[in-house]
């Protein structure tokens, strides 16, 4: 039976960085996935470049950028290894970096380069007396905690039986993720093991995900289908109202785009969203003063504010409006200006989390401490989007991986016994 100090259970973002900084604590590492691809959400991530931070992100008010039952839980983790600390390391690393917008930090070549670093902090134990042994793929078949001691420092172990043997290790990091594009790997293991040992789960659902509609009601605007434009989107009531300034893309099926993921992980079913599609525009006064100067269809005038294959669509909704603006009814005029800068529709659905770049909900909080990620269950560490924390757009979401895995990785015991039979 191999032995290590600790065994973490996913090898994405969170499970890599986690393994890295614990081996250069002097800890022997089993990291272990079911995938045989390791960091693969960060291969795919922002369009193979991967956003990894923010630099916007401001960890003494994490309630502007982070959703969870308890937005403040995150603050202490992501006050110990911020953004900066983060670009630090890919700096020291030699990797071209550079800001999008927003403080929207992705890798100028590739995201690769990303996951090389990554595994390069890993092989870095070697320096300090730790090591990480990756095993990949290797699914767990069952987890079990022990109260007896296999060793005179270990209080307590634990079992697992994975697909390469039985494992002993002191503490279990479990950092598998949420169910996010089941189609590289997710899976809802996390949860079955919080389950399993007595932690409660708020309730998870797709974020950070397109907006679906009716086949009917989305009829008008499927023509519209790869359409961007800037928007300004907002949802909820007057107390709770969010809104965003972002790009806006038209799909076949409803609406994406920066704007839609970003409003998708505060919209709630059944309820509208609201929509201004010339943001700084005044088109009630716009259409009026065209109105007593020029010939133009309405159509037309509209195509100098907003994109003309929109105003078309738009158009095409009333015959009031299939006019020369200056016969046009005011009233008219009126109803088309605030149509396009409120526009009020409510979703039928979310493209779901084959869609969804993140998982809202997890692990809560509650049964976890903010200082070192350890659960109610002694040994057992809960890091990465597997818990109630969830991003904005834009490198949040990485950064969360990054800062809980550093601090679940600084408060692993650091009792060292080494890894056997490998």
């Amino acid at each position: 039976m191999q032995v290590f100090d600790a065994a973490i259970i996913g090898a994405g973002a969170a499970g890599l960085f986690c393994a890295g900084v614990a081996a250069q604590r002097g800890l022997n590492v089993l990291l272990l996935d079911h995938s045989p691809k390791v960091a693969e959400k960060i291969r795919i991530s922002g369009g193979g470049r991967a956003n990894f931070t923010n630099r916007e992100l401001d960890p003494r008010a994490p309630h502007k950028h982070f959703i969870s039952d308890n937005p403040n839980f995150c603050r202490s983790a992501l006050s110990r290894y911020t953004a900066q600390d983060f670009i630090a390391l890919v700096q020291r690393h030699g990797i071209a970096f550079h800001e999008k917008h927003k403080g929207q930090l992705f890798c100028d070549r590739s995201a690769e380069d990303l996951i090389q670093m990554l595994l390069r902090e890993c092989e870095a134990g070697a320096a300090h007396g730790g090591s990480v042994t990756r095993w990949q793929p290797c699914g767990v078949r069952s987890l079990a905690f022990s109260a007896s001691s296999p060793h005179g420092d270990w209080p307590t172990h634990y079992e697992i039986d994975s697909e390469r043997g039985m494992v002993l290790a002191r503490s279990v990091v479990v950092a598998t993720g949420g169910l996010s594009i089941p189609q590289i790997g997710a899976s809802d293991f996390g949860y079955q093991l919080a389950r399993q040992f007595g932690l409660r789960i708020v309730p998870t659902r797709p974020a950070l995900v397109p907006l679906t509609f009716d086949g009917a009601g989305w009829a008008p605007y499927a023509s519209l289908a790869g359409l961007s434009l800037p928007v300004q989107i907002e949802t909820g009531e007057k107390k709770h109202r969010t809104a965003f300034d972002e790009d806006l893309l038209f799909t076949h099926r409803g609406l994406s785009g920066p704007a839609v993921l970003q409003i998708s992980s505060y919209w709630q079913p059944g309820t509208p969203i609201h929509l201004d599609l010339a943001p700084g525009t005044d088109l009630a006064e716009v259409l009026a003063q065209a109105k007593s100067v020029s010939r133009k269809l309405i159509a037309n005038e509209l195509a100098t504010r907003v994109p003309a294959r929109l105003a078309d669509a738009w158009v095409q909704q009333d015959s009031a409006w299939q006019r020369p603006v200056n016969e046009a009814s005011d009233r008219a005029l009126a109803a088309l200006a605030q149509r396009l800068s409120r526009w009020e529709l409510t979703p039928a659905s979310t493209e779901g989390y084959r869609k969804a770049e993140v998982t809202a909900g997890g692990v809560d909080t509650r049964d976890l401490s903010s200082q070192t990620m350890e659960s109610r269950q002694p040994g057992l560490y809960f890091i990465g989007e597997v818990v109630d924390v969830t991003g904005w757009l834009g490198g949040y979401n990485f950064q969360w991986a990054w800062s809980s895995a550093h601090a679940c990785a600084n408060a692993l015991p650091a009792a060292h016994i080494g890894a056997t039979g490998q």
